[in-house]
């Protein structure tokens, strides 16, 4: 019988802190959570009567009854970095959310203390195993797409786009060169994490791009403020190799030089028309191959939920003596260039990334 992991979430009344909440109440076969920690007493007491588990107002007191295999910290950019401490200090290993940390300096603070304790660390950056990420992401690795050297993403801000474009280029460290640049025009506004608008309104919209050169791999980033929200502004990706090329759901590849094959990632979903297996996404086929399996069927998750539960599964496996999946060095890294992205468009300057520690 498969283990159940069991965890805290520090933190437990905020916005993604529900994320964890909401993916542990549908697959309580592979997760459970042993308490939250709140400090706030009225909002403690509403999630124990919403979610019926145990909220504490300190660590020490979550930590009293039972040890949990891991802890995730799902609090403020300036808060998390003192629970990681504790946490290390404790044996138990944390899944933080992104950014690890504020700034650069926070961070380089951060990756000191942390390895002189040997902090057993993972970021819950959950973009890069969205489902159709994934599925491209298997068809970059089979070889389809040959060499990969260049990416195009329009998904997400700064250091979750560079988290996608560092795992499609294939890249770990390297240094960049970086410029960019904005643009700003009107649009209605759309929903944002309270729900729809209440009423029509104009907003400015500044939208950011930068090309980043990893020596002979390039990534362009391209993002207009709340693109992920808005109901009339589209996401964007591409992936391009020298024998094929993703754009967004289109697979152009070569069976040899003179016979190409123009496939579609394709959705499959259950519950649809007459199928009575529930609902649920099944996978992604590209062609007559499947690649991507839904490893959570049939619980009904959409995506991003998807997506942390992945995180989750990773977490649980990590803290098992698994391998590192996201780990704070590399969640610096893409926060660092992420940071260095928004300078060179508030600057238009051309900025050179230079080594950082967590890089050894």
């Amino acid at each position: 019988m498969a283990h159940t992991a069991t965890f805290i979430i520090i933190g437990g009344a905020g916005f993604r802190a529900q994320y964890f909440l909401r993916i542990a109440h549908a697959l309580p076969e592979s997760f459970r959570i042993s308490g939250l920690v709140i400090r706030d007493e009225e909002k403690a007491k509403a999630m124990e009567r919403q979610w019926k588990v145990p909220a504490f107002r300190t660590l020490e007191d979550a930590l009293a009854g039972e040890k949990p295999d891991f802890a995730v910290i799902s609090v403020s950019r300036g808060a998390a970095s003192g629970y990681l401490l504790d946490l290390a200090d404790k044996g138990i290993p944390a899944l933080v959310e992104t950014p690890p940390a504020p700034d650069m300096e926070a961070m380089l603070e951060l990756h000191d203390q942390l390895s002189k304790r040997e902090a057993r660390v993972q970021v819950a950056e959950q973009y890069h195993f969205h489902p159709l990420h994934t599925a491209r992401q298997a068809v970059i690795e089979a070889g389809l797409l040959g060499r990969v050297t260049q990416a195009t993403v329009s998904i997400s801000q700064t250091y979750h786009a560079v988290s996608l474009m560092r795992k499609m280029l294939g890249i770990r460290f390297e240094d960049a060169i970086i410029r960019g640049m904005r643009f700003k025009s009107p649009v209605v506004a759309g929903p944002g994490r309270g729900g729809p608008p209440q009423e029509e309104k104009i907003i400015t919209e500044p939208r950011d791009m930068a090309w980043l050169e990893f020596g002979e791999k390039l990534a362009i980033y391209d993002f207009a403020k709340d693109q992920h929200r808005s109901w009339i502004r589209s996401n964007h990706l591409a992936v391009r190799g020298d024998r094929g090329e993703i754009f967004d759901r289109r697979l152009s590849v070569l069976a040899d030089y003179k016979t190409p094959l123009h496939l579609e990632f394709k959705r499959i979903n259950s519950g649809e028309e007459e199928n009575q297996e529930g609902h649920y996404l099944q996978g992604y086929i590209a062609g007559e191959r499947w690649i991507y399996k839904n490893p959570f069927v049939p619980a009904r998750l959409y995506d991003d939920e998807i997506a942390i539960a992945t995180c989750l599964q990773k977490m649980a496996e990590y803290a098992a003596g698994g391998p590192s999946f996201y780990s704070l060095a590399e969640a610096s890294q893409d926060h660092y260039l992420g940071l260095l992205i928004e300078q060179a468009i508030r600057t238009g300057e051309t900025i050179k990334s230079a080594r950082q520690p967590w890089a050894e």
